[in-house]
């Protein structure tokens, strides 16, 4: 299986971008992984844009999951076993997507399998690619039996 994730605009502050990369190299481990940004943009339909960005770089064969704060709550344990039922399946590929400020395009919402919040609470960009990757990184261990998640 193979983790793809699309997001808008780049990671800019150099710690969380240790921190991507930190979680990347440990989930990599798992899963092949590969990270596609799509460029940010400004004003009233800055959400249509980034909309159609993303559906140009999503693989239409892939398992989409958007980043929605009204998307499904669940903790490490239940997305362990959601991974372990996507990894069972034969899914191939699961595209994680992190939209614009305003969550991402309708257009692009029609593609979701699973939309997954990762809290009611609000995160900068940047952080909640690191809290998606760690989460996913503590899920593979939890499925493993490794001490990390404890």
């Amino acid at each position: 299986m193979k983790f793809r994730f699309l997001w808008v605009g780049k990671t800019r502050d150099p710690n969380y971008k240790a921190l991507q990369q930190e979680y990347l190299k440990r989930l990599e481990h798992f899963v092949k992984c590969e990270v596609v940004e799509v460029r940010d943009s400004e004003g009233s339909d800055a959400k249509a844009i980034e909309g159609n960005r993303i559906l140009e770089k999503l693989n239409h064969s892939s398992f989409v999951c958007p980043l929605d704060i009204e998307g499904r709550g669940m903790s490490s344990t239940a997305l362990a076993a959601e991974i372990d039922k996507w990894q069972n399946s034969g899914r191939k590929e699961v595209t994680f997507i992190i939209g614009c400020a305003d969550g991402v395009s309708p257009q692009v919402a029609e593609y979701a399998g699973l939309r997954l919040s990762l809290s009611f609470l609000t995160f900068t960009h940047e952080m909640a690619r690191v809290v998606l990757l760690e989460q996913l990184y503590r899920a593979y261990t939890i499925l493993r039996g490794y001490p990390y998640q404890r």
